[in-house]
């Protein structure tokens, strides 16, 4: 088995595999169409496929949203109601606060003039 690469020819054969394995190594992990070239690719598609989801669904609310105005008199006023203010007659409109529970009002005594610094009024030294 040792005799075998005792040749120039063979230890040239052995020199062109090694050359030739080497650079389709190299244009498989590099070149062009290569495997970093499908990686992106792949994560590009994965991103489309997402967005496409994304889209699918609001498509989805929007068909249920044309279905509703085009059969139900119920979306129609609902969506008057909202966006136009409608209000029928002998109704009266009720407009609840979205103010945070958070929220702590703040007290001010009547008996102060500056209202906006909420500080005492100077007093003016008397006049001689």
């Amino acid at each position: 088995m040792l005799n075998v690469f005792d040749s120039k020819a063979s230890k040239a054969l052995l020199g062109l595999a090694i050359i030739l394995i080497a650079g389709f190594q190299y244009l498989y992990w590099f070149g062009e169409g290569g495997h970093q070239d499908h990686q992106k690719l792949s994560q590009k598609v994965q991103q489309q496929i997402e967005l496409n989801e994304e889209l699918k669904e609001r498509n989805r609310v929007l068909d249920a949203e044309v279905y509703d105005l085009k059969n139900g008199v119920e979306a129609i006023e609902e969506h008057a109601r909202l966006d136009l203010g409608l209000v029928k007659p002998h109704e009266t409109f009720v407009q609840m606060s979205t103010v945070n529970t958070q929220y702590k009002p703040i007290y001010v005594n009547p008996s102060q003039e500056d209202l906006r610094t909420n500080e005492e009024p100077a007093e003016e030294p008397p006049e001689p």
